[in-house]
Formats: structure tokens, C-alpha cells, sequence
């Protein structure tokens, strides 16, 4: 069996409803996203979330939620006294943008202690984080959490990194940028977004992503682009791939997410990466043809 340790924060999502001036409640976050989808697309597979969130009701349900979707929940921590952020989505002709209230998340606290994450990360086949996963640290549990995936790594852990640049999230745009390569350098498989690449390191086009990255040490990149062509170097094939437009964007919210989680789970199933990307790309548009982060019936 393939076990996943997806790294990361979880949030309420509040999500417009159908219905003007109306929300829906989930629960939602990057890395979560692609451990619900991975545990969609690959039931076959051990998928948990490391994370942190209060000893609440609502943290309660969420652990609930996680676990009836598939998640494993044994790692995630109960905080006693903070809870889960929360984010809220404003959609203009699909496209998405939010406002967040995280300051009192517990998640902020998951790599406070190298031994239980170690522990946590022991049997591990893949470890996935994100540039989120970074951002909500400190400085020195940054550290703490990369020494653990490197433990992990010599252990024979594949470590995917997805850089989701948030520069709100950072206080300075230049230690931003450090802790993302920082984060490359002990990932074999990066899956960034052109445009956040682009805007933040001066990247031309995508493949100027691609080489960047493999200069890191990667050796696998796939560049997401938007609706635009997804530019890929995954173990020595190169290649690009245009996906199909789709009937109606809805909601971009979690297209990445799904991506990643696409890619990783037919990958990792044997197939070639032009196969994996083509696959990724369909369950991002079955994702941005619904509203909220969370889109069933991808597998």
C-alpha cells in the first residue's frame, strides 16, 4: 500500500451558494485538498494529513469530515487553546479571490516538535507540502520541518513540493523566495503555477520554471499554467500538454490542488508523465466546473 503524508493547513471554507448573498461551509486548504482528492483518486492508497486544530466543535467536525472522506486523521493534533482559520471566496466570472481570518490557527503550530513529526513521517512513500505549509512558520520551524523531511527522504520518502506562492502570507518578499528554493532542494517531484512563478522569480515562460527547478535538484517539474499549456521534465521526458477548454469555469478555486493530486495519483499508478499530466489536467477541470474547493466524482 502507498502511504501519503500530506503536510499542511486546513481551514472553514466559506464558499458563495447557489443562492445570491449566500455561503456553503466546508472545510478546505492546499495540501488537505490534495489528500481528499488523492483519497478519491487512489482508494487504494494510505493518505493522512499532518496538521493542527483546536479542541472545538468545529475542529470536532472537520476531523469527522476528513476521516469520512478517507483522510487518515492520526496525526492530526488537538491545540488546547487555538482553533481553525478561516477563508472566505469571492468569485468574479469564476475567478477566484478571498479573505482569510488565520491568525489564531492551530495549524500554525504542527512543526513545533522534530519528534512527532518524524514519527509521523516513518513508512512514509510520499511526503507533500506546500509553499502555504512554509509560510505559516516561523523561521526556526521551518527548519524543524525540513530536517524531518529529510529524514524521511533518506528513508526512501518521495517528497513533492507544490511552491503556492501567497506573498500576503510572507513579511519579506526576499525570505519568501529563499524558503521556496529552500524547499526545493529536498523535493524530487515540484509542481508549481507559471503565473506566481513568473511574478515572483522572473520566469519567462514555464520552461525557464522547469529549468530553474531542475537546477535544484529536482528531478521531476510540471508547471501549471492556467488553461494554457503545462510544461513538463518529469525523470528525463519532456514534453507540454494543452488541455481541453472546458463547458463552463465555475469556480478556480483547488484546480491546482486536484492537478497535483491527478498527476501523483496516476504517476505513482505506473503510467507515463504524459499520461499523468493529461490525467491531472482532467480532474482540474471537473474541479472548476463546481463551486468550493471540494469537487466529488473526479475519480
Amino acid at each position: 500500500m502507498t502511504r501519503v503524508v500530506s503536510i499542511g493547513e486546513c481551514m472553514v471554507e466559506m464558499a458563495p451558494g447557489e443562492v445570491d448573498a449566500t455561503f456553503e461551509r466546508s472545510f478546505a486548504g492546499d495540501t488537505f485538498n490534495t489528500a481528499w482528492y488523492l483519497a478519491q483518486l487512489a482508494p487504494g492508497w494510505q493518505v493522512d494529513f499532518l496538521t493542527s486544530v483546536g479542541s472545538d466543535s468545529i475542529s470536532d467536525e472537520f476531523v469527522d469530515f476528513a476521516a469520512k472522506a478517507g483522510v487518515g486523521t492520526q496525526h492530526i493534533a488537538r491545540h488546547p487553546k487555538l482553533g481553525m482559520g478561516l477563508y472566505q471566496i469571492e468569485l468574479t466570472d469564476g475567478e477566484r479571490s478571498f479573505h482569510y481570518w488565520r491568525d489564531t490557527s492551530a495549524a500554525r503550530t504542527l512543526a513545533q516538535d522534530e519528534a512527532v513529526l518524524i514519527k509521523a513521517l516513518q513508512g512514509a512513500d510520499i511526503v507533500f507540502f506546500s509553499g502555504i505549509t512554509l509560510a505559516i512558520l516561523t523561521e526556526e520551524e521551518r527548519e524543524v520541518l525540513f530536517d524531518a523531511i529529510s529524514e524521511a527522504q533518506a528513508d526512501g520518502a518521495l517528497v513533492v513540493f507544490d511552491p503556492n506562492i501567497r506573498p500576503h502570507l510572507w513579511d519579506d518578499p526576499e525570505d519568501m523566495r529563499a524558503a521556496i528554493m529552500e524547499a526545493a532542494l529536498s523535493s524530487e517531484i515540484i509542481l508549481p503555477s507559471f503565473d506566481e512563478e513568473a511574478a515572483q522569480f522572473g520566469d519567462a515562460d514555464p520552461k525557464a520554471t522547469v529549468a530553474r527547478y531542475l537546477s535544484a535538484g529536482a528531478t521531476s517539474v510540471v508547471v501549471k499554467n492556467g488553461g494554457g499549456a503545462v510544461q513538463y521534465s518529469c525523470g528525463g521526458e519532456v514534453g507540454a500538454h494543452s488541455p481541453d477548454p472546458v463547458a463552463q469555469l465555475v469556480d478556480t478555486t483547488a484546480a491546482g490542488d486536484g492537478f497535483n493530486a491527478g498527476f501523483l495519483a496516476s504517476l505513482i499508478a505506473g503510467n507515463t508523465p504524459a499520461d499523468a499530466v493529461a490525467a491531472a489536467c482532467r480532474v482540474s477541470a471537473k474541479v472548476i466546473q463546481s463551486r468550493g474547493a471540494l469537487v466529488g466524482g473526479v475519480g
